[in-house]
This record gives C-alpha cells, sequence and structure tokens, in this order.
C-alpha cells in the first residue's frame, strides 16, 4: 500500500506539473535574489448504579464441574466475517474478514483479527471485580455453528455458575449485515449477601505489530476519553500501566487499517486500564460502573464490540465518535475530506487511480489563481534582478545599506519579495493531507489502476 500511495502522491505532482505547462505564462531563467538577510486522563466518577437490576431473574440451570468441561468452539458464518467463539472465557478466538485479504492475490488469506495461537490472547473474555470470576474459565454453551444473513440476527449464549454463590452469563447477539456485535454480559446473585464489583472485559493483543516491516505502521491500543482520540503503543506501557477513566467511549486496538473495539452503551465503561501482561503482551482492561446485586437479582451491563475495517463510512454508521480511530493527524481536517471526495468520485468512474487524477485536478484549479500570482511575483522579481545587481555593486562593503536599498526597490515597484513563496507554501498542508489520505485509506489497499 505505502507502494501505491507514494505513486499515487507523485502522479498528483506529474499532474500538477503538466497542467502548469498549460496553464501558466513562459518564464526566462532568473539568477537567485540577493539575501535580506500524557498518559492518564484526570479522573472521573461515573454513575454507580447497575445497568439493570431484575428481581427474582430467571437463572440458567444449575451447570456441570465447570473446571473439568471440554473447551467448545461456536462457528458463525455472516455476510461480512465468519468468527469463531470459545466457551474458554466466553471470548471470541478469531475473526476472519470476508471481504479483505492479507495478500492481493487469487486464493490469498483473509485478514484474520484475533488468534488463540497462544493462550494469552483471550479477546471479550470476562472477569468480574468482586465477584473473583476469572477470564480463563470454561463457561457452557448448548450451541452449535450458526449462519446468519441479511437483516437477521442471532444469539449465541455462554453460562457459567459458580459455587461461590452468582452465575454469569454472556449474550453475543449477531447480525448477517454488520461489523457490530452486541454483547450483554449478566451476573445473577444466588446467594443470601449481596454482591458488589466491577464487570471487566480483556482484550489483548501481540506485542509486535500485526504488519511487520512497515514504517508507516501505527498498530496499538486506541480508545476516546474525554473528547479525545488516545493512542498507546506496548513500549508506552511497559515499565508501568496507563488509566483512563474519563467519559470512555470506545477502548480497543487497532492497526492503519483495521480495528477491535468495545464501544459504551448507557455509559457501561467507566475506565479502561492498558498494561503489558505477564505473557508480555498488550492487554487492555475495560471496566463497568461499580454494580450492586441484592440476593435473588440479576444486573446486565451491555456493551457494543465492533471488528472490522476502518472505513469512513462504517465507522460513521457506528457513532459513538467511532470515526476518530482513523487517525490522519495534524491533517485530519483537510485529509478526511479529500477521502471523502476520492471516495465520492470512485462511486462515478469505478476506479481509485482515476478518482486521484480528478481530486488532483480539481485542488490545481482551486490552487490556480495562488499559483497565477506566484508566476507573476517571481516575474516581476526578474525584471528586478539587474537593479538588484547593480546595488549588490554599489554597496558591496556596506551589508546593511544594501539591504535597505533593496528593500526600497521592493517598495518602489510594489513588489512582495515573499510573493512568490507564500502561495506555494499554502498549498504545501493539502499535499501532505492528501498523502495522508492516501496513505491510510483502506479503500485503496489492493486497489487497481491500470498496470500498478
Amino acid at each position: 500500500m505505502e507502494k501505491r500511495a507514494l505513486l499515487a502522491v507523485i502522479l498528483s505532482i506529474a499532474v500538477f506539473y503538466v497542467f502548469s505547462l498549460f496553464v501558466t505564462p513562459e518564464k526566462k531563467k532568473s539568477t537567485p535574489p540577493v539575501a535580506t538577510d500524557s498518559v492518564s486522563a484526570p479522573s472521573s466518577t461515573l454513575p454507580l448504579q447497575p445497568l439493570s437490576n431484575t428481581q427474582n431473574a430467571a437463572l440458567p440451570a444449575k451447570a456441570a464441574d465447570h473446571s473439568q468441561a471440554s473447551k467448545q468452539e461456536i462457528t458463525v458464518d455472516t455476510d461480512l466475517f465468519i468468527a469463531v467463539f470459545s466457551s474458554r472465557g466466553a471470548s471470541l478466538k478469531s475473526l476472519s474478514l470476508k471481504n479483505y485479504k492479507e495478500q492481493n492475490t487469487p486464493g490469498g488469506q483473509a485478514v484474520i483479527l484475533g488468534t488463540d495461537a497462544d493462550p494469552a490472547i483471550n479477546n471479550f473474555s470476562t472477569r468480574a471485580t468482586g465477584f473473583n470470576l476469572q477470564d480463563n474459565i470454561n463457561y457452557e454453551t448448548s450451541q452449535n455453528s450458526l449462519s446468519v444473513h441479511g437483516n437477521d440476527s442471532r444469539q449465541i449464549t455462554f453460562n457459567y455458575i459458580s459455587d461461590q454463590g452468582f452465575t454469569v452469563r454472556k449474550i453475543y447477539t449477531l447480525n448477517g449485515n454488520s461489523y457490530a456485535i452486541k454483547l450483554d454480559t449478566q451476573l445473577f446473585n444466588n446467594s443470601q449477601a449481596p454482591l458488589a464489583g466491577k464487570v471487566q472485559q480483556i482484550l489483548t493483543y501481540p506485542a509486535e505489530p500485526r504488519v511487520k516491516d512497515n514504517r508507516y505502521d501505527t498498530a496499538g491500543s486506541y480508545l476516546f476519553s474525554d473528547n479525545s482520540l488516545h493512542v498507546d503503543k506496548i513500549k508506552d506501557v511497559a515499565g508501568s500501566s496507563k488509566r483512563y477513566d474519563k467519559a470512555v467511549q470506545w477502548a480497543g486496538f487497532a492497526d492503519k487499517y483495521f480495528l477491535t473495539a468495545i464501544l459504551s452503551e448507557s455509559q457501561s465503561i467507566s475506565s479502561v486500564e492498558l498494561k503489558k501482561n505477564a505473557a508480555g503482551y498488550f492487554e487492555s482492561i475495560i471496566s463497568s460502573p461499580q454494580l450492586v446485586v441484592n440476593p435473588g437479582n440479576s444486573v446486565t451491563v451491555t456493551q457494543r464490540l465492533f471488528i472490522g475495517p476502518k472505513d469512513l463510512d462504517i465507522l460513521n454508521a457506528q457513532g459513538a465518535s467511532l470515526v476518530q480511530s482513523l487517525d490522519l493527524g495534524w491533517f485530519t481536517v483537510l485529509a478526511k475530506p479529500l477521502l471523502y471526495s476520492l471516495k465520492f468520485f470512485y462511486k462515478y468512474v469505478g476506479n481509485y487511480g482515476i478518482a486521484i487524477i480528478i481530486i488532483t485536478l480539481i485542488l490545481k484549479i482551486i490552487f490556480f489563481p495562488l499559483t497565477h500570482k506566484s508566476y507573476k511575483s517571481m516575474k516581476d522579481m526578474q525584471k528586478l534582478q539587474p537593479k538588484m545587481v547593480a546595488l549588490k555593486e554599489k554597496f558591496k562593503n556596506d551589508r546593511d545599506a544594501m539591504n535597505k536599498a533593496v528593500m526600497e526597490l521592493y517598495r518602489e515597484n510594489k513588489v512582495n519579495p515573499m510573493g512568490g513563496c507564500l502561495p506555494m507554501i499554502v498549498q504545501i498542508p493539502v499535499f501532505f493531507a492528501l498523502y495522508k489520505a492516501l496513505m491510510f485509506s483502506i479503500e485503496l489497499r489492493h486497489a487497481p489502476f491500470m498496470l500498478w
């Protein structure tokens, strides 16, 4: 992708140059003019009440000994991905994206987010502080593989009955045509005393980026807290953990093109802790507000999962400022409109390379008045060159006098010495923004354009 993006920028510059040959006046060769001499968000407290608290809630039937139960896997086939869930931690083992491949080759392997190649990777497993619920326990489920397509939705349910007087039920709701997955985590109090604690969803990420040998790689923790995007690499938490607890809207892990995140529903995320776990993996612990469950009652924590591409339209449809995960740095305000324009023209021409050429020509037309002014200023400076050479010779032993005389010459002829540079400088941020948009656009990933 880096080569394609660089080639696209070179192509844009070439279009600018060719355009200039036809619309700019011929200018004489001129001599150079004479010089005229971190970190955690502030703590805040979210509402400390259960997200739902149901009297005499129905409990799952008593389960067998979970420590001895065999691990079970459930495969879910949707229009957009194939997900494999594991009874271990009631977690997501892997998710294979149908519309995206690792290499643009026939039969290329699909992009897979999440893997159980190492037991330290256990995405969306659940802990509960105060309940002594560990994330590596084995849940029970009566379901097998299933398919869901179109606008249909299906659920996967995992149950765990603790010998300490509580029951946990995790329900994943999947839609056939969405990258979003609803997650309900229910806690039932079977004991005679109130239980209090927090539900924690666990995400893990490899210490090494998913895409190696890539100088533009941005893999790491991404979260949106206090109306700001926060990006952390594993080196940022190697020595100590980081905590964010102010208005967290979503949290997860991302690379340049793909995002795995948990989104808050009705303030269901109170804090996020980032750390390096014992296995050396990047771990994100996403906690709910403090929950109190009275005897015979239950509480439900509802959250939304997103596992998919960092596509502008898809991210915007999810809300919760998830589109901010497409981090284009300082040039975001310019780069995102260019990215929207790229998608707009692609709808009509069906080729991203041609869409880039169209955008470049439009930018050239927009900047033509500035370009024309720059050329005119340079031509005026060129006319003054003989007089400046004469002044240089006249005041060759008095630099201050020479500078004063040159400035006076500029005033008399109404020439701005910076007039040739400033109009061009104004255009530089737009070029950088275009480069950023092309570099981080998943739409251009593996996109064909003639011979590239």
